[in-house]
């Protein structure tokens, strides 16, 4: 469910969304310079190919979608077969409406790729996009997007290749459910994140900039917050971590490897 009751959307150019998300947006008197959506939109990794000329036909028809931190966009399975969801701005993980302990995380993204790829098949399913940055979302419509692809092959084997390091990542994931304990788990994971999105700080350790809660670390591992919790004090003890200002500190990489590859 959306954290505000009143989410908000920005419009570009001429073009106004009364329907993006059933119920779920309102119009804005905020506008988006074209040019720097522009710029925006060539940022997207499967988008890089494009000339210039395309990018500014897609952006404006764009409908776009801004999120605070900790706000949420659900994506119905109906709005996910019409259209491609791309994050300009931020970061956002992505996951399956349910009961908050037993929610489970398909991915985390940052900007500048899709969210989601179900979208692209002919029954996709619904989705949950929760913002872990202040973020701005597009949604392109599925026939413009699949035009791209047939006009632009190099655009096609972009998103091969960016599904296919996904299938990889999830196959390691449900690989690890299967053999691995939960500070096994924990380990990989911050590694991921930590290569992903980790910045390296003035001691040298690799900080992770969100404030990953432990219920959020639970549900990309498929277990509970209490489990993670212990987990983490195992990590901390072990000197593989330390969490600085709500913030993980990856401070001895190959112990958190080791971690990672004993569980």
């Amino acid at each position: 469910m959306c954290a505000t009751t009143h989410p908000s959307a920005d419009c570009v150019g001429r073009h106004r969304l009364t329907r993006l998300l059933p119920a779920t947006l309102l119009l804005m008197s905020e506008w988006l310079p074209l040019e720097v959506l522009e710029r925006l939109l060539q940022s997207v990794d499967v988008l890089e190919p494009l000339p210039p000329e395309e990018v500014r036909t897609l952006a404006s028809a764009a409908a776009l979608r801004r999120l605070g931190v900790g706000e949420t966009m659900p994506v119905s399975p109906q709005t996910h077969a019409q259209r491609t969801v791309l994050l300009l701005e931020g970061g956002a993980r992505v996951y399956e409406d349910g009961p908050p302990e037993r929610t489970l995380t398909a991915s985390v993204a940052e900007a500048g790729t899709m969210v989601g790829v179900t979208g692209l098949a002919a029954h996709p399913r619904g989705m949950i996009v929760e913002a872990l940055a202040p973020s701005l979302l597009s949604l392109v419509g599925r026939e413009a997007f699949e035009g791209l692809v047939v006009r632009y092959p190099e655009v096609g084997l972009r998103l091969l290749r960016i599904l296919a390091e996904r299938i990889v990542v999830l196959e390691g994931r449900l690989a690890d459910l299967a053999h691995k304990q939960v500070p096994a788990r924990l380990a990989g994971t911050i590694l991921r994140l930590a290569e992903g999105e980790g910045i390296v700080a003035r001691d040298g350790s690799r900080m992770i900039p969100t404030r990953y809660t432990h219920r959020q670390l639970a549900s990309m591992i498929g277990a509970n917050r209490e489990a993670v919790t212990r987990a983490m004090r195992a990590l901390r003890e072990r000197g593989a971590i330390e969490v600085r200002g709500r913030r993980i500190h990856v401070v001895d990489q190959e112990a958190l490897r080791r971690e990672a590859e004993e569980g």
